[in-house]
């Protein structure tokens, strides 16, 4: 065979490796948060401002990250896109940094932050909600997914954390990726799935969406989910969260200070700059009602400014919240059939940083 057709059969051979073979997961992912990123949202200062209920401040300090985060966060951010399409680019645009910033910064000091920006159902294509849509955008996280396991996990522990959007994603993600793996999901520490409707067979902690990832009981249970949807009045019948159709299932709620049932206080905390001005998400967050106190510090902290407690009244799973102390009654956002959704990933980020904090340790000294 002479060299010119050795090199057509090379050519030909090589060709047909492409076409078989599925596309490198990283090929085109691009990350809105991972350690060594230049101005990632996910690594703000962690200074805080601490108030009352009533608004009295109370006082500051300046946390510290752990000086090796042995463990790491996978951030899927709900629905922010303001892009007029139906579906996102993955261009960054601010509304993506301020979620991060919002949602996923604060677990900083604890873990490494991975964040994929995907091409999400925006704003504008909630209304429509196409399949093919949704499709696409599940298998941008999921390519993010393996390609985070495959270059960067190398064995550590990580907690997947979503909300509204980013939960539906991480359901598929771990039903079809983790859930039936046990060496994937032995490096599971938590799930924290927030305003995603997690669900579960009736009065069980499992059998719903997934079989193995039962839901958070204890701040040592590892490989579990914490998941709510935030009320803080009567849920509608035709509410988005906290109800669901499907015979024998039930809507996860575990209350993130009080994991194994009961009612506590929650911690809000917020960060002290505004979601990012001038945009749909930004008029909703505002509306919500939650001051802002102005301050120097990166973040506000609210420690007990409301109870909350699972509730099962009127047949929809939730996380009831009630103000405490002179703390201010929230608005729903957009409408009452939504709850306080706005505030799902901040109304109790002090319990659920702590949470992560705790459940990090057992990991490491159940992998030690």
């Amino acid at each position: 065979m002479n060299s010119r057709r050795r090199r057509l059969l090379l050519a030909a051979l090589t060709l047909a490796l492409l076409v078989a073979l599925p596309a490198t997961a990283g090929a085109r992912t691009v990350w809105l948060c991972k350690p060594g990123l230049a101005a990632s949202p996910c690594t703000p200062q962690l200074d805080t401002t601490h108030f009352s209920p009533a608004g009295a401040e109370l006082g500051s300090d300046d946390a510290r990250r752990a000086p090796r985060r042995r463990i790491d966060c996978f951030y899927v951010y709900p629905t922010v896109s303001s892009q007029p399409t139906p579906a996102a680019t993955r261009r960054i645009d601010p509304e993506l940094r301020s979620s991060a910033r919002y949602q996923a910064a604060r677990y900083s000091g604890d873990c490494r932050v991975y964040a994929p920006v995907y091409r999400q159902v925006t704003v504008a294509g909630l209304s429509s909600a196409d399949p093919a849509i949704r499709a696409r955008a599940y298998r941008d996280v999921r390519a993010a997914w393996r390609t985070y396991l495959a270059r960067y996990n190398r064995g550590r522990g990580v907690v997947l954390i979503g909300h509204s959007q980013g939960t539906f994603v991480l359901r598929r993600l771990i039903a079809e990726e983790i859930d039936d793996r046990p060496r994937v999901r032995r490096r599971l520490v938590s799930a924290l799935l927030l305003g995603g409707n997690v669900l579960v067979r009736e009065g069980r902690d499992a059998g719903g969406d997934f079989e193995h990832v039962r839901a958070c009981r204890s701040d040592r249970q590892l490989g579990c989910v914490v998941a709510f949807s935030t009320f803080n009045a009567p849920v509608p019948e035709d509410a988005v969260f906290g109800r669901t159709s499907e015979p024998g299932l039930e809507v996860l709620c575990t209350n993130p200070a009080a994991l194994a049932g009961g009612e506590a206080p929650v911690d809000a905390v917020f960060p002290s700059a505004p979601f990012a001005p001038g945009t749909p998400i930004a008029f909703a967050i505002e509306a919500a009602g939650f001051p802002r106190p102005a301050v120097a510090t990166t973040w506000l902290s609210f420690p007990g400014s409301y109870s909350a407690r699972c509730s099962a009244d009127g047949g929809a799973d939730v996380l009831q919240i009630a103000p405490l102390g002179g703390a201010p009654v929230l608005n729903p956002t957009p409408t009452a059939t939504w709850g306080v959704h706005l505030v799902d990933g901040n109304i109790a980020l002090g319990n659920l940083t702590r949470l992560v904090r705790r459940q990090a340790a057992a990991y490491l000294r159940a992998r030690s």
